[in-house]
This record gives C-alpha cells, sequence and structure tokens, in this order.
C-alpha cells in the first residue's frame, strides 16, 4: 500500500508541478519540459538515496512550499525574443529573475521536490519482489494519471490540487511526532495555492490559469481576457473591434464572394471572429476552440452573445483534427490568431498549434474549400520571415500566390482563394522565406534547422546539475555502472513516449484529453510487459531485442500521411499498434533485466537518469524532426545490448 499510495503521488504531483509552474513563469509555457527533466533526475536521485539512507524524506513538504511560495512571491518573466525562434509573450515588462537564474532554480526545485516520492518508492522496490515492486508501481502511477484527468475534467483549481498532494503525503510521512515537520508547509501550500485559486476573474482550464476583467470604453463593453498573465484575447463588439482593428475585417474584403456563407473558425476563442462572420451575413458558423474555459467565457459574457446563434455549432477540438475528421465544405476557412502559450505536455518543442500551420495542414485546407471558396488566416506575426514562411506555404498548398495584407509593423493578413479568381487581392508579391514547416518538423516558429543557443546552454547547465547532484545524493557513480544498459534503455524509452505524444497528437488532434490518454495507454501497455514477464518465460534477450528492432522498423517504414488517410476506427487501430509495439517489446526486455538486478534502487535509478538525458536528445528533432527519434531510439537500444554483453562477460569476475 505504501508502494502504491507513493507511485500515486509521485505522477500526480510530477503533472501538477509541469502544469503549475507554465501557469505562473512566463515562457515556462514553452519550456515546460525542463520540469519534467527535473522530475526524471529527482525521482532518480530519491531512488539513489533510498539505498544509502533510513531516514524518512521529511525535506521535500519544505522543499514544495519553498516552490510555490517563491514563484508566487517572485513572478518571472523570462526574455527570449530574437529573429531565429518566437515566443507570443516577448510584449510583456520584463521583471524578476533572470532566465539564466529562474529556469535552473525551478529545475532545482522540482528535482528535490520530486526526490521525496522518488524516495518512498525506492524503499520499497528494496523490500517486495523487482517485479511485484514494478507492477505496483505502474498501477499506482496510472491512479495519478486518473486523478489528474479528474480534476482537469472538472477545472478544478490549484487549490485542490494541493489538497490531494497533502493527504497523499499525510497518509505517507503524518504521524505526531512529524505533524509540524509535515503538516506546516503542507499547509502553507494549501493556503498559498487557495489564496491563487480565489484570486477575482481567475479560473483555471485544462491549458492555462484564465483571468478576465472587465470595463465600459469608447467602443462598448470590452472583457480582456490573460492566460498564464499574458494578454491573449479581449471579447467586444464585432464590428467595432474590426473598424478599431482591420486584420479582422481584411479577410472578408479578399473574398471573392458577396457573402460568407458556409464559415470554419478555427481559433473562436472567446467569440469575437464568429460574432464578426455572422455580422457579414454567414449562413452556418462551425467554431473550433481547444480550450474549454475561453469558449466558456464568450459563450457567457461576450457582447454580442455569438454562442447564442443557432447557426453556430460549436467544437471544442484542436483545428487540425477537426479538418482531418470532418467530411464538409466551407464557404470560407478562418485561422483566427491561433497561438497557443503552452506546449504538448511530454514533447520539448511541440505547441498546441503546431500541426496546424504545416504544409500538410493547409493542404488540408484547401481540400475543406467550396467552389469559389477562400481562405484566411491572421496574426501578430512579429517577424517578417514568419509572414514570408507562411505565404509560401499558403502558396505552395493553394498552386498561386495568396493575397498579403501587412498592417504597421507586427500584423498580417494571408488570404487565398480557391482558384486566383476567388480572390480579391491588393498584393500577390511572391515573398521568399524559410522553408514551409511540415508534419515531421512542424517547428513553424523556428527560423531554420537548428537547436537555438538557448537551448544548448540550458540544456548544458541540465546535464552538469544532473552529474553534480547525482555525484553527491549517489555516492560514486561506479554503483550505476553495471547497470549502463538500464540507463540506454531508460533514454531510448523517453523517445519512444515522445514519438507516441507527438504521433497520437498528430493523427487525433494536441488535446489535453489525447494526451493523457497516451500517458495513460502507455503505462497499461507497461504493465502488460510486466504481467507477461511475470506469467510466461519469455524468448532470451537477444530474440526480444530483435523483434524490437523488427518492432521500431515497422513503424518507421509506416508514414503519418497514409494513417492520416485511413478511417478514424481504423487510424486508431493502426496507430496504437505502430505506437505500442515498440513499447511493449522494449518493456519486456526492461522486466526481463530488471528482474535479474542486484541492487534494484540503483538499477531503477539509472533508468530514470536515462529517461532525463533521453528528454535532452529530444531536443534534436529540432534540427531532424520527429520520426528520426526512432531511429535515434534504435541506436540507443543498440548501445544496450553491447553493454549487456559487456556486463554479463564481466559478472563472474
Amino acid at each position: 500500500m505504501r508502494l502504491f499510495l507513493a507511485s500515486t503521488l509521485m505522477l500526480f504531483l510530477e503533472l501538477a508541478l509541469i502544469r503549475w509552474t507554465a501557469s505562473n513563469v512566463v515562457h515556462l509555457g514553452y519550456f515546460s519540459n525542463f520540469v519534467l527533466l527535473g522530475s526524471f533526475l529527482g525521482v532518480g536521485l530519491g531512488f539513489l538515496r533510498a539505498g544509502r539512507s533510513a531516514r524518512a524524506p521529511l525535506y521535500f513538504p519544505i522543499a514544495l512550499a519553498v516552490l510555490v511560495v517563491g514563484i508566487l512571491k517572485f513572478p518571472v518573466t523570462v526574455d527570449r525574443t530574437g529573429s531565429d525562434l518566437i515566443f507570443f509573450t516577448s510584449e510583456l515588462h520584463l521583471a524578476g529573475p533572470p532566465p539564466w537564474l529562474a529556469l535552473p532554480l525551478i529545475f532545482l526545485g522540482a528535482a528535490v521536490v520530486m526526490a521525496g516520492p522518488g524516495e518512498l518508492v525506492g524503499r520499497c522496490f528494496t523490500e517486495l519482489p523487482r517485479l511485484e515492486a514494478y507492477r505496483l508501481d505502474l498501477l499506482g502511477s496510472l491512479l495519478g494519471i486518473v486523478l489528474f484527468t479528474l480534476v482537469s475534467v472538472l477545472r478544478a483549481p490549484p487549490v485542490a490540487w494541493g489538497v490531494v498532494v497533502s493527504c497523499l503525503v499525510v497518509s505517507l510521512l503524518g504521524t505526531r511526532r512529524r505533524a509540524l515537520i509535515v503538516g506546516v508547509p503542507l499547509a502553507l501550500v494549501v493556503v498559498a495555492l487557495a489564496m491563487e485559486s480565489m484570486s477575482p476573474g481567475t479560473t483555471w482550464s485544462p491549458y492555462y490559469k484564465i483571468t478576465t476583467t472587465e470595463r465600459d470604453t469608447d467602443d462598448g463593453r470590452r472583457i480582456s481576457v490573460k492566460v498564464n498573465g499574458v494578454p491573449h484575447q479581449a471579447a467586444m463588439d464585432a464590428e467595432r473591434k474590426a473598424s478599431g482593428d482591420p486584420i479582422y475585417a481584411i479577410p472578408y474584403k479578399r473574398m471573392a464572394r458577396t457573402s460568407p456563407g458556409r464559415v470554419l473558425v478555427v481559433g473562436a476563442g472567446t467569440g469575437t471572429d464568429v460574432a464578426l462572420a455572422l455580422s457579414r451575413g454567414a449562413t452556418s458558423v462551425d467554431a473550433v476552440e481547444i480550450d474549454p474555459g475561453l469558449q466558456k467565457i464568450g459563450a457567457e459574457r461576450h457582447p454580442n452573445r455569438p454562442y447564442d446563434d443557432p447557426r453556430v455549432r460549436v467544437h471544442i477540438d484542436d483545428g487540425r483534427a477537426f479538418l482531418e475528421r470532418t467530411d464538409q465544405r466551407f464557404d470560407l476557412i478562418v485561422f483566427a490568431l491561433p497561438d497557443s502559450l503552452t506546449l504538448v505536455a511530454g514533447a520539448s518543442s511541440l505547441r498546441l498549434e503546431s500541426y496546424l500551420f504545416t504544409a500538410e495542414a493547409l493542404r488540408s485546407v484547401r481540400e475543406h474549400l467550396a467552389p469559389g471558396g477562400s481562405f484566411a488566416m491572421y496574426n501578430f506575426y512579429r517577424e517578417d520571415w514568419l509572414i514570408d514562411r507562411l505565404t509560401g506555404t499558403v502558396a505552395d498548398a493553394f498552386d498561386h500566390q495568396p493575397c498579403i495584407d501587412v498592417v504597421g509593423t507586427r500584423q498580417a493578413v494571408i488570404s487565398a482563394g480557391l482558384t486566383v479568381d476567388d480572390q480579391r487581392c491588393a498584393d500577390t508579391g511572391s515573398r521568399a522565406g524559410p522553408a514551409p514547416a511540415t508534419d515531421d518538423h512542424p517547428f513553424v516558429y523556428l527560423r531554420s534547422r537548428t537547436i537555438p543557443l538557448f537551448y544548448l546552454l540550458t540544456l548544458l547547465g541540465v546535464l552538469l546539475l544532473s552529474l553534480f547532484a547525482v555525484r553527491l545524493v549517489g555516492g560514486p557513480l561506479r554503483r550505476m555502472f553495471p547497470y549502463g544498459d538500464l540507463f540506454l534503455l531508460g533514454a531510448a524509452f523517453l523517445l519512444l513516449e515522445t514519438r507516441s505524444i507527438t504521433g497520437f497528437a498528430l493523427l487525433f488532434g494536441t488535446t489535453w484529453i489525447v494526451n493523457a490518454v497516451v500517458f495513460a495507454g502507455v503505462l497499461l501497455v507497461v504493465l502488460l510487459a510486466v504481467e507477461t514477464t511475470r506469467r510466461w518465460r519469455l524468448p532470451p534477450l537477444p530474440v526480444l531485442y530483435g523483434l524490437l528492432a523488427s518492432a521500431l522498423l515497422l513503424a518507421a517504414l509506416v508514414p503519418p500521411n497514409l494513417l492520416l488517410s485511413l478511417p478514424v476506427p481504423l487510424r486508431a487501430v493502426v496507430a496504437v499498434v505502430l505506437a505500442f509495439l515498440p513499447v511493449f517489446v522494449a518493456n519486456l526486455i526492461f522486466s526481463t533485466r530488471f528482474a535479474e538486478t542486484t541492487d534494484a534502487t540503483a538499477a531503477f535509478g539509472a533508468n530514470l537518469l536515462g529517461a532525463m538525458v533521453g528528454g535532452c536528445l529530444e531536443y534534436a528533432t529540432l534540427i531532424t524532426g520527429y520520426q528520426s527519434l526512432l531511429l535515434v531510439a534504435g541506436l540507443l537500444y543498440g548501445g544496450a545490448v553491447l553493454l549487456l554483453r559487456r556486463v554479463r562477460v564481466a559478472a563472474p569476475v
């Protein structure tokens, strides 16, 4: 029971930290992978410490209180402006600690906090048979995912997360003798999160901390919306918005039709773009918005009440996924400022809208236009090269030059008719820019295939801090040398998991529910592998590695665009087989190898630290694309085979 509850705490706390820190540290929403890496380091350190110390890990409730209060007391705004990598928060007034100090502190804070649950789990691994302990760890982790999914469904504020964590910690560590050491910091965490949760105008969606303010202006009633502290949307009268901000009206001027007819709005948000389409005579509007919290604000408070109109159909979904599933055709498709301020959890650089701006996505847009139809996208693009890239992507997809309207120095509207005759243009000049983003390399805001210096320096710092921490907490590194193959298995498995997350995001959407299902699916497949290892005699490891190589090759040979062409039910079946078959075989290998280890905590700790290194290797996709993850994973598994042979040869000595 201790192991089960500690594993539940470990997974729930990890997800809560990733979610909460990204909501309070501006730009950390773009680097949430760093908190994930800190969590892997912390859990690994906890396992190493479990084999060296018998003291209860009373430090981590205190560390959690320091982290929570510190972030709320000293809000961080990280300035990451520059022409090679665009973030949509760089207009903010900068305050708080500098990035070179803030991110390492948050990384270390997450590691210290997560070391406590890792140590509790590691202690149980020393008292139970290897695979029985691993099995219970997986079952507890599944419950952790279920609990966090439940609070997300209920849109519960962080104080509810703090209560869940506190109850689990008290059940594991709470005694009368420890009441002050454990109870006081936990109470401080709950109080701090309660004060944040009860802030006026603050609500929580599965993606954001949303803050709304309402005031009367010369243009009428205006509801301003911030997400994660960043100005994001304004719900106000649509015609007044269009007269004051021309990018909203330009798409209707560039279409050849006199009436927009059937309209699809991707990024409908609080509803201003939907209201404008209705006021211009749309016969129907399909409003696609990924965040239910933002749509709810528009439904309840937008002055024009666009979501009450019977012509409007609301879809809480990812825009690309909606396009891939629907067989409808539209007279006008609008991408209405669909810029997210967060990443898909578990993927280092994949944003919620990344798959919306690829070459394949815009070809799908063209296929969903009715005869005479047109498409428009607009945003505050910030950089000329981004406008040029998107213009070139639209031109390639539509086989002719689109209309380009640049408003001021930051805003632009890119419009294209199904044919040249279906658009009315002021400017169709050709613009040379970076190559279009693709489904394999969907990093539209990255100018060239490179890893930005900021990422490289941060990852180098992460690795150096991790090496120092492992040596300090775990003792001599030679304790883990016999488990070098498990270290590589951990790194490779993280890449397989990332490949699964990004693959399912492309096939079924970047929504939080798809992400949660993939995480749970991975754990279920791992649990199935453990049960298979416990109950049946498996082939020798060389045979299993051969099966793994075959599964990786099969996944690499099937292109994602082939899966997108399949009906959704068949697509789901094929995607599950291709993604989870390598995961299953890889965990047959890990379970077999782990069962024969002599030091469970060092072996499992090495595997977790390998996963952290795999998280760093994931950034190589900025150069190579996501399909290459299978190749890198294959190389790591090959290295594990070589190390395993060396370990077994040396074992008799």
